[in-house]
This record gives C-alpha cells, sequence and structure tokens, in this order.
C-alpha cells in the first residue's frame, strides 16, 4: 500500500510540475508594471493642493485655537502677577474661569483635529481614485497585462511606470 501510494504521489508531481512548464511559457507573452504608491502620493500635484485646500478650510478653526491659547497663557500669567494682591474670591474666579476655558479650548482642539482627520481621509480617497484611474489609463494606452502597486519584493525599472502614471496626474 505505502509502495502504491508513493507511486501516485510521484506521478502527481510529474503531472504538476508539466503543468507549471506550460503556465511559465505562457506568461513570457505578459507585460507587467509597476507603480510606487507612496512615491506618487508624496510627488502628484494633486497632493500639494489637497494640502492648501485643508489648509484654507481649516486655517481660521487653527487661528482661533491659538487665539484661545495665548488668552488662557495670558490669563493665567495674570493671576500668577496678582496672586498676592488678589482676594481669594477674585483668585478663584479667575482659576474657574481659566480651567473652563482649558477644557473649551481642549474640546476645539479634539473636534478640529477629528475634522481635519475626516477631511484628510476624504480627500486621500478621491486622490487614491484618481491615481487608480491614472494608472488604468497608462495601462490601457501602452497595453500592460498586470500592473502592481505596494507590496513587491522587487521590481527593475524596466517594468516601473511610476513617472508615466505621474506624468498622467500632472496633465489633468
Amino acid at each position: 500500500m505505502n509502495q502504491l501510494f508513493r507511486n501516485l504521489l510521484v506521478l502527481a508531481l510529474c503531472a504538476a510540475s508539466l503543468n507549471a512548464g506550460h503556465a511559465i511559457a505562457a506568461a513570457g507573452d505578459i507585460k507587467v508594471g509597476y507603480v510606487q504608491v507612496d512615491k506618487i502620493l508624496q510627488e502628484a500635484p494633486q497632493t500639494a493642493e489637497s494640502g492648501k485646500k485643508l489648509e484654507k478650510e481649516f486655517g481660521p478653526r487653527s487661528q482661533d485655537l491659538d487665539k484661545l491659547q495665548k488668552q488662557i497663557k495670558d490669563l493665567d500669567a495674570s493671576i500668577d502677577k496678582d496672586a498676592l494682591t488678589l482676594s481669594d474670591t477674585d483668585k478663584r474666579n479667575r482659576e474657574r474661569d481659566s480651567a473652563n476655558m482649558k477644557i473649551e479650548f481642549q474640546r476645539k482642539q479634539r473636534e478640529l483635529r477629528e475634522d481635519v482627520n475626516l477631511r484628510k481621509n476624504e480627500e486621500l480617497a478621491a486622490l487614491q481614485d484618481r491615481i487608480n484611474k491614472a494608472v488604468s489609463s497608462v495601462a490601457e494606452a501602452e497595453h500592460y497585462d498586470l500592473v502592481v502597486y505596494g507590496g513587491v519584493a522587487f521590481a527593475s525599472k524596466q517594468v516601473d511606470i511610476t513617472d508615466k502614471v505621474l506624468k498622467s496626474l500632472g496633465k489633468k
């Protein structure tokens, strides 16, 4: 029985190696391209546009936070400076105002951070969609059978079409 099992195993391995040889021969006609997504995300003109758009959208809120932080700092400095001349009631009131301002600052800061992250993700999704369309456009125009994104151990310069995709993104 063991001998029969070994013979069947050897026969199956031989058949598998023959099929693999045919698959490799057929794969020789495939045109493959590789795209460095990180490079595209850094160098695409749309990335800079997106950053400017976010800065314009959230700049005023960020400036308001800076003003509030300065008010808190000035109030704390005033409390420290006038500590000896202030009555206990006035001192407590100012400290309470400072604490409330700090809580408000932290809330606004958290909200701004969440809103910025949400918009960054939206902008990134739109940019990824543009990148996918540009990759498809280049692949179809140059008759690529397969285009691979990141996660590749090695890709030669011959198959790297990143610059072509960047040019395609620059046109739009």
